[in-house]
């Protein structure tokens, strides 16, 4: 078995290129915001909701469509706010109807930074490989300076940056060059040990914790409340600096993955916990550069 052609991933993901075609010269829909949607709902069909794009091609008015990524466009503004207004009726009844599954803004809110992550791997494994020759078709279109470089080099052989990017949650994205994917040996075990929506960074899935002063917290006791409370989720734990008193004031937390991140804050900002009525708040780490 060899490498994988262009076309054999085209064909593999016919349908994903259709419907990110559809919206952007049917619907005339933004490109960022159509690239977006279509890592959303390939995220979603890797973890629960099938067939999204199979259902969206099959529908017989643009309109309804239109509605579906209007939908999608909201599930993607309540990641970007630290408390999203999930409304009484979930607030997706289009998306409810096309999959036949319980979904809603509340999901997208609990699950924040997994999801968050999930679509940033979505982008990078898939969306930069099955839509780059759409991209650069679009990219020349507009005349984009950041298509070609200065001195006219061929844009195919380098990376490519989308207006709109990088973006202020899902990062950079740029288009893989066909060497990346086009090679990859459909033998080599690595590619199958994860899924396309696995591959997360450290910041990804990494807490700021920070203790009272005058109630020291050890490393030993942080990970005693966290196993006890969400299992061997820690992969390392970095214990600030300790100040006059000889105590850490903060540590950065690494998990094991990022889902435990969402189950920590269970929706909210900060949590709030406690292990030998001493407090410890856990935060989503930001790296700051």
């Amino acid at each position: 078995m060899g490498p994988i052609s262009t076309d054999e991933l085209h064909l593999f993901h016919r349908t994903h290129r259709e419907v990110f075609c559809f919206l952007i010269f049917k619907l005339r829909r933004d490109l960022t915001q159509s690239l977006l949607v279509m890592a959303l709902w390939i995220w979603l069909e890797h973890n629960g909701y099938p067939n999204i794009s199979h259902k969206v091609m099959a529908l017989s008015h643009a309109s309804a469509i239109d509605d579906l990524v209007d939908e999608a466009a909201s599930c993607l503004k309540c990641l970007e706010r630290e408390n999203c207004a999930t409304p009484n009726n979930g607030g997706l009844p289009s998306t409810q109807n096309l999959t036949q599954k319980r979904i809603s803004l509340k999901i997208f809110k609990e699950k924040r930074y997994t999801i968050i992550a999930g679509i940033k791997s979505v982008l990078k494994n898939i969306c930069a490989r099955i839509f780059a020759d759409v991209l650069q078709i679009i990219i020349r279109s507009k005349n984009t300076s950041r298509a070609r470089t200065s001195r006219g080099n061929n844009t195919s052989d380098s990376p490519v940056t989308i207006p709109g990017f990088p973006h202020p949650l899902f990062g950079s994205f740029n288009i893989n060059p066909p060497d990346s994917y086009t090679n990859m040996d459909l033998f080599d075990l690595r590619i199958w040990l994860k899924g396309p929506c696995d591959d997360v960074t450290a910041d990804d899935k990494s807490m700021f914790l920070t203790f009272s002063r005058g109630f020291p917290v050890s490393e030993g006791e942080v990970i005693k409340l966290f196993k006890r409370s969400f299992g061997d989720c820690v992969e390392n734990l970095s214990m600030g600096n300790t100040g006059v008193q000889d105590q850490s004031l903060f540590a950065i937390m690494i998990l094991k993955s990022v889902r435990t991140v969402d189950q920590i804050l269970k929706g909210k900002h900060v949590a709030k916990l406690q292990i030998n009525r001493k407090h410890i708040w856990a935060r989503k780490y930001e790296r700051r550069d």
